[in-house]
């Protein structure tokens, strides 16, 4: 199964503070808009996402269809047939991508320990 890119969603206090922080780190401000409390960091293939005050706990993200730069790849799972593998292992899902759709979607599940794992789609 191909997830595409990988980031973890952190749910932060600071947006600056953390910024400051990942910046120290080696990342730098991929994408977001710090006005409106979102940055995208990148250090080489590692993604960080800062949040402040969009969710709760921390999120793994995965987005079939880019690679870590948010180029679109031309092979890829779609996030519904991801969702069908899942549910034929009887995991169950959070929320789920409307399959009478195409394009643009996302799911969630919980893994084992709780922890949300979003699958979301920009393609």
């Amino acid at each position: 199964m191909k997830l595409g890119a990988f980031s973890i969603s952190l749910s932060v206090k600071d947006i600056k503070v953390s910024k400051s922080f990942y910046e120290s780190l080696g990342f730098s401000v991929f994408a977001g808009d710090l006005e409106k409390n979102y940055l995208i960091m990148k250090n080489g293939n590692a993604l960080i996402g800062l949040f402040q005050g969009m969710f709760e706990n921390n999120i793994l993200t995965f987005n079939p269809g880019w690679d870590e730069s948010a180029n679109t790849l031309e092979d890829f799972d779609d996030v519904r047939s991801i969702q069908n593998h899942l549910k034929s292992k009887g995991i169950k899902l959070e929320s789920e991508a409307d399959t009478d759709t195409s394009g643009p979607a996302s799911m969630v599940v919980l893994d084992p320990d709780g922890n949300t794992i979003l699958i979301d789609q920009h393609v």
